[in-house]
């Protein structure tokens, strides 16, 4: 006697089984592989632009609790936090620009890694010192943009001179080169109190951060009540940005006339 064909389901039942799969595929790659990330402030100008797209490597470093995606207001793997073990995990490099979850608010932010466990930061009249020895710069000209709102939030950016509005905001641009080799762009726009600091020694198991646009950053030189990120800790590194995928010049990410034509694919140096 013939066995009876197996009931199909329903088209609502499929649909519903291939959102559910869709979601537990994309979960799995943004939580073991990449995970999207769009520049929403100019902390890492002239490297990074507001409007830049890119994603994450979350394997370069392993895994720990921060690897996990927050959705919905919930954090999937917090019962996980607090464990300085990585999964497959090593150490990002100094120079390095990470995504890490801020240690107090848990936001995700993205800065350059400037200080291992255990180094001497300063900073003395505008030049960073590691260890007690100043790193070399030198002069790159003058990185300009347009003097408007920009990105979602439309803030206007902040500039050396005094540009009319819609004029040409510039500030200056320097190369600046790690002790490793490391060598990035940075970007001057005036004298501040945060161009001569105390030495920050850095604890065991944490990291000091800092923003390319050191005049427009709150990053690991300023405290967390001070709206700074202070250390951070290892467990709450995410990732590292390789390469910009594009970048919207524009308030809204898909509005692809406002794309700009020289950020496609852009490695992350």
């Amino acid at each position: 006697m013939a066995s009876k064909a197996k009931k199909k389901d329903g088209p609502i039942v499929e649909t519903i089984k291939t959102v559910v799969y869709a979601l537990i595929i994309a979960g799995l790659f943004r939580t073991l592989l990449f995970q999207p990330f769009w520049i929403p402030s100019g902390s890492m100008k002239s490297t990074l632009l507001i409007g830049d797209f890119l994603f994450v490597n979350k394997f370069a470093y392993g895994y720990s609790y921060a690897s996990c995606p927050s959705m919905f207001g919930v954090d999937f793997c917090g019962f996980a936090k607090g464990s300085d073990s990585r999964l497959f995990g090593s150490d990002p490099e100094r120079g390095d620009v990470v995504v890490f979850k801020h240690p107090v608010s848990g936001e995700d932010f993205i800065k350059r890694l400037i200080g291992l466990p255990g180094d001497r930061i300063q900073m003395i009249n505008g030049v960073l010192h590691i260890n007690g020895n100043p790193v070399d710069v030198r002069e790159d000209g003058v990185f300009t943009e347009t003097n408007a709102p920009q990105g979602p939030e439309g803030r206007p950016p902040s500039c050396a001179n005094n540009p009319a509005s819609d004029g040409v905001c510039e500030k200056e641009q320097f190369i600046e080169t790690l002790p490793n080799g490391v060598e990035h762009l940075i970007l001057n726009i005036r004298d501040l109190p945060a161009d001569n600091t105390d030495v920050y020694v850095v604890p065991e198991d944490m990291f000091f951060f800092m923003g390319d646009n050191r005049d427009n950053s709150l990053d690991s030189r300023f405290s967390q009540l001070r709206g700074g990120v202070g250390f951070v800790p290892r467990e709450n590194i995410i990732g590292r940005a390789d390469r910009i995928m594009f970048s919207s010049a524009g308030s809204w990410i898909i509005a692809f006339w406002t794309w700009r034509s020289d950020r496609y694919f852009l490695a992350i140096e």
